[in-house]
């Protein structure tokens, strides 16, 4: 973005998630941190900044969303001081802030998630195990009716809706390196959504919907799925408990990338979410604390 405006720019940046972009405070007021990427993370990383302006009037941290690859190429562009990520980074991503910065991102893990499948409220389904979800998303999968899975909807044999994300969404890529594997891609007319919160409006109002998102996502409006390995075998719960013992087979990390070590008011946010007050709202936001 280009403002001529310096008020009209400062304006904006006291409204994070009205934009799609933010400042790195690098570029800006050192009282200014900019974060930015998973859309998973999102709603916790909001109540973060919401909670410490409250108590910090004095610093601002501007949150925008997009998906953890937006991020982290917000952070190696230098438009963003914390890059927010549900997955991993890749050896290339690590090798263009190594480039251009002399330094190794640096990968902070501020909380857990169950990554949640989600059905229709009516759906009377209460479990499924990964391989059967596998040959739901996956390309050339065997299982497309509902019927396949002892299901019955109204309506006669209903093909079932597989609802994803994008793939610059961490979500997507750790769905697809857990559930289907590395070698094996979606299939061709996955409903991608934009953010966490579409998916479960998608598969809330679609009856014959199946979705994944985040378990801080659930509404009364849709059914989470028991998990289990294989077929045949218990099916677990996504819940905070089963998400901290790893019971779960979908539990993933929350992480936060710098580009390197993090400095002045930078480090003493990640402090701060780290400490009592920041980990107390990742179990509020229905995230696992550390």
């Amino acid at each position: 973005m280009h403002w001529k405006s310096g008020w009209l720019a400062a304006l904006l940046g006291c409204l994070p998630l009205a934009f799609g972009g933010c400042w790195s405070s690098s570029g800006s007021s050192s009282n200014t941190i900019c974060v930015e990427g998973s859309d998973t993370m999102v709603n916790v990383a909001w109540a973060w900044a919401k909670r410490y302006k409250k108590d910090r009037p004095a610093v601002t941290v501007n949150v925008s969303g997009g998906g953890s690859g937006r991020g982290i190429a917000s952070l190696s562009n230098g438009t963003c001081d914390l890059a927010d990520s549900s997955r991993d980074m890749t050896e290339e991503e690590i090798q263009r802030i190594v480039e251009k910065y002399g330094v190794k991102p640096i990968e902070h893990i501020v909380g857990y998630d169950a990554l949640a499948v989600y059905v229709n409220k009516e759906n009377p389904l209460d479990s499924i195990s990964l391989e059967e979800l596998a040959e739901i998303y996956g390309e050339d999968g065997k299982i497309q009716k509902w019927s396949q899975l002892g299901v019955k909807l109204p309506g006669g044999d209903a093909e079932i809706t597989a609802v994803g994300r994008q793939n610059s969404s961490g979500t997507y890529t750790f769905f697809r390196e857990h559930v289907l594997g590395n070698n094996r891609d979606y299939k061709a007319n996955l409903l991608s959504q934009n953010g966490s919160k579409d998916v479960v409006l998608l598969v809330a109002k679609t009856p014959t919907a199946i979705g994944y998102s985040g378990m801080g996502y659930k509404t009364g409006d849709v059914k989470v799925l028991k998990i289990s390995p294989k077929k045949g075998e218990p099916a677990v719960e996504p819940t905070i408990e089963n998400a901290k013992n790893r019971s779960y087979p979908l539990t993933r990390p929350l992480q936060i990338f710098s580009r390197g070590e993090v400095h002045g008011q930078v480090k003493k946010y990640l402090d701060w979410i780290y400490g009592p007050e920041g980990q107390r709202i990742v179990e509020n936001e229905g995230y696992v604390p550390l």
